[in-house]
């Protein structure tokens, strides 16, 4: 597992975790890798300083132990948005990004939205673009929806008239 520092074309910082290098070069070249915060698909490493221990039993610079490894049998190789209702970690190794004034209320304002978007819709995962359609076409029923779709297909709705909107965060489902 890799933690990669990770900045979008807007400017946005933000930390995720890969199962390989080259993990993360399919995922950013496939669209999957999107920013924490504004959602954006253009997203590069950031400059990051290497973790590096000593042994299996290092402790840190500060005295604290390590953390234990992850169990390699459930390795994530996607991008998530981290959780803005979460409580962020705090010290030593954290993965947070600054949580006071305006990224804090940013924070709570995506989490809000998330949580009304994910209790008021209903997630129709990679059928988002058919599914958009044919209620478009009046081949569903209407309601409110919100999935994955590839940038090409998101494009092609926008041509065809089907108001659709990209959420400013991530999946929150594991797909692994």
């Amino acid at each position: 597992m890799i933690n990669y520092s990770l900045k979008c074309a807007q400017g946005h910082s933000f930390d995720s975790w890969f199962q390989s290098a080259s993990a993360f070069d399919k995922l950013s070249a496939a669209g999957l890798v999107a920013c924490a915060f504004c959602g954006s698909t253009e997203v590069e490493k950031a400059i990051m300083a290497p973790r590096v221990r000593t042994g299996r039993k290092a402790v840190s610079g500060i005295g604290e132990p390590e953390p234990a490894e992850a169990p390699a049998a459930s390795p994530s190789t996607h991008s998530t948005a981290p959780d803005p209702a979460a409580a962020p970690e705090s010290g030593p190794g954290a993965l947070s990004t600054p949580v006071n004034g305006q990224a804090a209320e940013m924070q709570k304002a995506l989490g809000e939205l998330r949580r009304k978007v994910e209790t008021n819709s209903d997630y129709v995962g990679k059928d988002f673009a058919s599914e958009a359609r044919a209620m478009h076409l009046g081949d569903a029923p209407e309601r409110a929806i919100y999935g994955e779709a590839k940038p090409e297909e998101a494009k092609a709705l926008i041509d065809e008239g089907i108001p659709v909107l990209p959420l400013p965060f991530g999946r929150g489902r594991k797909t692994n």
